[in-house]
C-alpha cells in the first residue's frame, strides 16, 4: 500500500460520530479510497450490514479490499466494491443491489497516491506529463490539451474561477505565447510559466505557485463540480428516512455547493416570504445537521496536514421520496 493508504483518514472520529450508524445498516464511501473511513464504519454497522464502497481507482480498489479482508468475520460486513464514479451514483448502487442506504460519505478532492504518482500528472512538484485524468481508462480530455487549446479567455475563466487566482489572466497570457513556440506538455513547462507570470513580489506568500491553476486545471479536466453536483442530488434520492449524507470538501468551490444543496433540500418553499402559512406543499427533505462546518482539531493538523483544509458538513433525510 502506498503511503496515503496506511495514514489515519481525514476527519474519521467526527464521521465516525455523525453517520449516526447501527447494527445491521448500509453505509456508502462514495470516494472509498484505500477504504480508511470504511474500515471503521465497518465495525459500527457489523456482519450484518452491508458496505458499498465506491471508487474509479483501480489501484484504490485494490488497496481497500485488502484492508477491509483484515476485519474478522464477526465483525465484517456484507462488501460490494464497485469501480465507478459517484457522478454515476445511480448505476453503482443498482449494481449493488441495495434498496437505500443509512449513511453516505463523499471524501472529496485528489488523494496523495494520485499526486505522487508522477505518471497521473496531478503534481507541480515533479516533472510529470500533463494529464491529471482520475480515470484515464474512461476519460479523453487531459490538462495537456486544455492547455494547448483553450483560448486566453477559457483559460482565464477556468483558472479564475475554479482557484480564485489572482493572476489568472496574466498565466493565461503567458501560456498562449508560450505554446506558439512549442506544445507545453510536461508539468515542469506549465510550472516555469506560472513562476514568470506571476511578479517575484506575489511569489514570495501563499504557498507554491502553481498550486492553484493545477487545482483549476484538475476541476476542468475531471468536471469535479458538475459530479460532486448530481453526486449529492443521487445521494438524497437513495437516502433512508433518517440517514446521513457526509461531505468532507477542502476548498471553497466545493464547500459551496454542499452548503447550497443542503440548503436547497432543507427549505423548499417556493411562497411569496409575505404568506403567513406555507401553500406551495414543497416540504423539506433534508434537515442540516451541521450548521456550521466540523474543521479538524490542532492536533489532527500537526498529525496529517491534509486536514488542515478539510470542512466536514452532515444532513439528514427527513422525507421518504420526492421529485428532482
Amino acid at each position: 500500500m502506498t503511503s496515503e493508504y496506511r495514514h489515519t483518514p481525514v476527519l474519521l472520529a467526527e464521521c465516525l460520530e455523525y453517520s449516526n450508524l447501527k447494527t445491521q445498516q448500509t453505509f456508502v464511501d462514495a470516494t472509498l479510497g484505500g477504504a480508511g473511513h470504511s474500515y471503521e464504519a465497518a465495525k459500527l454497522i457489523g456482519c450484518g450490514g452491508t458496505l458499498v464502497g465506491i471508487d474509479q481507482d483501480e489501484v484504490a480498489l485494490e488497496a481497500a479490499s485488502r484492508k477491509l479482508g483484515t476485519l474478522s468475520d464477526d465483525v465484517r460486513p456484507h462488501l460490494e466494491l464497485i469501480r465507478n464514479n459517484f457522478a454515476h451514483l445511480d448505476d453503482a448502487l443498482l449494481e449493488a443491489a441495495i434498496p437505500g442506504m443509512d449513511a453516505i460519505l463523499f471524501d472529496l478532492g485528489v488523494s496523495s497516491v494520485q499526486i505522487d504518482t508522477p505518471a497521473r500528472g496531478f503534481s507541480f512538484k515533479e516533472n510529470s506529463p500533463l494529464d491529471m485524468r482520475m480515470d484515464p481508462g474512461n476519460q479523453t480530455l487531459t490538462a495537456a490539451e486544455i492547455i494547448n487549446t483553450y483560448n486566453a479567455a477559457d483559460l482565464t475563466r477556468i483558472i479564475r474561477q475554479y482557484s480564485d487566482e489572482k493572476w489568472a489572466s496574466r498565466i493565461a497570457d503567458f501560456i498562449v505565447r508560450a505554446r506558439e513556440n512549442q506544445p507545453i506538455t510536461e508539468s515542469e513547462q506549465l510550472v516555469e510559466i506560472i513562476k514568470a507570470a506571476i511578479p517575484a513580489s506575489a511569489r514570495r506568500a501563499g504557498g507554491h505557485p502553481a498550486k492553484r491553476t493545477f487545482q483549476a486545471l484538475r476541476i476542468e479536466v475531471n468536471g469535479e463540480l458538475d459530479v460532486l453536483r448530481s453526486g449529492l442530488e443521487a445521494a438524497v434520492r437513495w437516502l433512508n428516512p433518517g440517514g446521513r449524507l457526509l461531505v468532507i470538501s477542502y476548498h471553497s468551490l466545493e464547500d459551496r455547493i454542499v452548503k447550497d444543496t443542503f440548503a436547497s433540500y432543507a427549505n423548499r418553499c417556493e411562497c411569496p416570504v409575505d404568506l403567513p402559512v406555507c401553500v406551495c406543499g414543497k416540504e423539506p427533505i433534508l434537515q442540516i445537521v451541521t450548521r456550521k462546518p466540523i474543521v479538524a482539531t490542532d492536533e489532527e493538523v500537526a498529525r496529517n496536514p491534509r486536514a488542515r483544509s478539510a470542512k466536514l458538513r452532515v444532513a439528514q433525510k427527513l422525507a421518504t421520496r420526492f421529485d428532482v
